[in-house]
């Protein structure tokens, strides 16, 4: 009985990543031809912050550049139980310094939550609202490329998020190599099926409207893929626009990164156990694809565990047992499909590198640490199952000030 489980788990496990595979292929191609409409909608541009005073001057010096009609949107910069001069340098730049105080409440979900209903308060509403963290820097051009897609018929929208500072570390280089992959074969191949695409956090843009009908309500500690679910399971799908690009910082360290993984793979848990059952359950009876995708996406954070622990118990197995004394995929399926499936995964992410016009050879370079990186999620997402029950936010601390002619300037 445990023999048949085990090479069922590892069938389902091979069958998702030929399912994911298959669908990263279709994000090669891109259109090139984009629909442009004229400056029509508004926007409240949120900034969630804690102590930021740091990088905070960069964005809202980026903010003013914007090519879009500066009396057509407005910025709001939530102070969330700040204790440094963050709220003072938003100020000085002439834009709206929101402070928050709410201790037990602490984290970026409860903080836009907060916004929202003083949002809907005031006298000037918006149309639609587009949420960046403070350590970003947006391309001059982002809001004029939500209102396409708001007027081409979007509800919600996700730019490009790109790296601000790939070349910091090994740790920079792997995220790097890891949001070109996944904008590029993740998120474009979805726009090609006319899929749903999955909100990254920051650089997401939501029409007013849907936001007052649905509510926000995600406080957990992925707030950008409980929103991503609630969406879909309403029957809006999240569009993706590759050519607005938002710069995101990312940590130096690999304590930092951990710690900053670890949080998410929580939150994910969490998301996990709400929404995958209804969602899978809905997508069946109404054999809608982009639910079925995004209820597997929503159970990523699992077939990373699984894969983990049945990894873990073929080495033990091996190593102390004279194993394996279990089927395994390598002695029913014939041995080149392993190896090509291995050529396959790192062919992807050079493939995604040059199709995303990377020319850095420290990038390429990086690519001899990535799997370190890689491999590393599963000691974090097998703690983070024991841990799932946080709900502490851990805050990334910004050490530097990046401005975007900096970052245009390395990527030319």
């Amino acid at each position: 009985m445990v023999d048949n489980w085990l090479v069922v788990m590892q069938f389902l496990l091979a069958a998702i990543g030929v399912y994911q595979f298959t669908l990263s292929l279709f994000g090669i191609y891109r259109k090139k031809k984009h629909i442009q409409h004229e400056p029509k909608k508004t926007f409240a541009v949120l900034v969630a912050a804690h102590n930021e005073a740091t990088v905070i001057d960069a964005l809202m010096e980026n903010l003013k550049t914007l090519d879009y009609p500066k009396d057509m949107y407005d910025v709001f910069v939530i102070c969330d139980n700040c204790t440094d001069n963050t709220a003072e340098i938003v100020r000085a730049h002439g834009w709206t310094a929101c402070e928050r105080h709410n201790p037990q409440q602490r984290g970026k979900g409860f903080a836009i939550e907060w916004m929202l209903k003083n949002l809907w308060e005031m006298e000037r509403q918006f149309d639609a609202v587009v949420m960046i963290d403070a350590d970003n820097l947006v391309s001059t051009d982002f809001l004029t490329e939500m209102n396409n897609d708001l007027c081409s018929g979007a509800r919600v929208i996700q730019g490009y998020i790109d790296t601000k500072n790939p070349h910091d570390s090994w740790i920079t280089a792997a995220y790097g190599v890891t949001y070109w992959y996944c904008n590029r074969l993740w998120q474009l191949s979805r726009t090609n099926l006319k899929m749903a695409n999955f909100l990254g956090g920051t650089g997401m843009c939501f029409e007013s409207k849907l936001l007052q009908e649905m509510g926000w309500g995600a406080t957990s500690l992925v707030e950008d893929l409980e929103f991503t679910v609630r969406c879909v399971k309403n029957g809006v799908n999240p569009v993706f626009n590759y050519k607005a690009r938002v710069f995101d910082e990312k940590p130096l360290t690999f304590k930092a990164s951990a710690r900053q993984r670890l949080r998410w793979m929580q939150g994910h848990f969490t998301v996990a156990r709400r929404y995958f059952f209804p969602l899978m359950w809905q997508s069946i009876k109404e054999r809608n694809l982009a639910k079925f995708d995004t209820a597997l996406y929503s159970m990523t954070v699992y077939t990373v565990l699984i894969t983990f622990l049945l990894t873990a118990y073929i080495w033990v197995d091996a190593a102390f047992f004279n194993g394996p004394n279990f089927p395994t995929l390598t002695e029913i399926l014939p041995p080149w499909l392993f190896v090509g499936s291995i050529v396959m995964t790192c062919a992807a992410f050079i493939l995604a590198l040059v199709l995303e016009g990377v020319r850095s050879p420290r990038i390429y370079a990086s690519l001899l640490t990535f799997p370190i990186f890689l491999l590393s999620w599963w000691p974090i997402t097998f703690y983070a199952f024991f841990t799932q029950n946080n709900k502490v936010w851990s805050h990334t601390e910004h050490t530097r000030v990046v401005r975007l002619e900096d970052v245009q300037g390395k990527q030319a």
